[in-house]
This record gives C-alpha cells, sequence and structure tokens, in this order.
C-alpha cells in the first residue's frame, strides 16, 4: 500500500480519494476507492478512460457494459456522471468483491448487476456505452461480440492497449462498423475511443 496515496483530480470534473479522506466540496465528483488498488485511478489506462468519459456526449441514463470491470471505477464514475443502469463483468472473484463494496461505498450499488464471470455468460444486450480497459489481445477476441453489443451511435471506451497492438484493436473494430473518435497514446498502453456508425 502506498503511503504518499492522496487525494488526486483527474481532468475537469473528478476527484479520487480513499474512505478514510474526506474532500472538499468543490463541486468535483469524488469517487471513494481503496488505497493502491489497481484501478484506484493512478493507472494512465484508467486516467485516459476517466478523463474521455467525463467528456461523453449523451451519458444521462445511459446502459453501460463494463467489461473486466476490476474495481469498478470506470463504471461507478460513468454512474456518478449520470449513466446508468450498469453491467460489470469480470472473471475475477476477488474483483467482483471489490467492485460490489466499492459501489456500496459510493452510493451506486441498486444500479450495478454484477457478473463473475465473461461476456458470453452474459445475457443482456444493447448496450448505449460499453467500457472496457482490459488487454489488447482480449479485445481482439471479443470484438465481435462487443460490438453487436453496442446500440448504433455507441460509444465504445477500450483502453489497456499496449502500442503493438493499437492498430490492430483500431482496425479491427472499425471493420466491424465503428468509427474511431480519439486514439490517444500514453507512455506504455493507449486508450481508443470508437463509436458504433
Amino acid at each position: 500500500m502506498r503511503e504518499d496515496y492522496i487525494p488526486f483530480t483527474i481532468g475537469s470534473r473528478l476527484r479520487i480519494l480513499p474512505p478514510e479522506k474526506s474532500a472538499p466540496d468543490d463541486g468535483r465528483i469524488n469517487l471513494i476507492m481503496d488505497r493502491g488498488a489497481f484501478g484506484s485511478g493512478e493507472h494512465e489506462t484508467t486516467r485516459s478512460c476517466l478523463e474521455l468519459l467525463e467528456n461523453l456526449p449523451r451519458l444521462s441514463g445511459a446502459k453501460l457494459l463494463d467489461l473486466g470491470s476490476g474495481t469498478g471505477i470506470l463504471a461507478i464514475a460513468a454512474l456518478m456522471l449520470g449513466a446508468g443502469p450498469a453491467y460489470c463483468v469480470d472473471p475475477e472473484e476477488d474483483a467482483v468483491r471489490a467492485c460490489q463494496r466499492n459501489c456500496r461505498r459510493n452510493g451506486v450499488e441498486q444500479k450495478v448487476v454484477h457478473l463473475r464471470g465473461t461476456l458470453d455468460q452474459l445475457a443482456e444486450q444493447e448496450f448505449d456505452l460499453i467500457l472496457a480497459n482490459i488487454y489488447g489481445d482480449i479485445l481482439l477476441d471479443v470484438a465481435g461480440d462487443l460490438v453487436s453489443r453496442a446500440k448504433p451511435g455507441a460509444h465504445l471506451l477500450l483502453s489497456g492497449i499496449l502500442w503493438e497492438y493499437n492498430y490492430d484493436v483500431r482496425m479491427r473494430y472499425q471493420r466491424l462498423g465503428c468509427t474511431l473518435v480519439k486514439n490517444r497514446i500514453l507512455d506504455e498502453f493507449s486508450t481508443v475511443l470508437l463509436q458504433k456508425s
């Protein structure tokens, strides 16, 4: 656990803070997350997703899928920005428990359906927003299923993509009927924002 972890801001609207810290009342949206956990906002892919997420149009009431939800930080941020309901899918039991705990801490647990498993086990279809901060090779494997679950006009915010997978991921999703909105190259990874045509 990092001792220097303190509340920090992301973008113009969000702040990450651990449960024991109180936040100033300055109009920012506070995301309460465990210290040092992967997905607590410190990793470049998480920060990149949050920066893009806060500027997405038509978030209000958007039905969202968070694939590989981990701690739930992306889904929680989207919900607190007005989206909902959310479907969080992760194969790891510890991740699902962490996501449930963080949803309770942030007061959004009633808007979230949790699934411990994989995308093919999710019956729900037709999402307005798809979030997936997972490795590029997995994004390639699930591309057809992810795009088929996106409504026309839906955004797909994909990250966790190492540079060497960036081109292949972009091309695969564009061939499946998505338009590239943003391609952000980070220190080691990249983030791709697409919209289903």
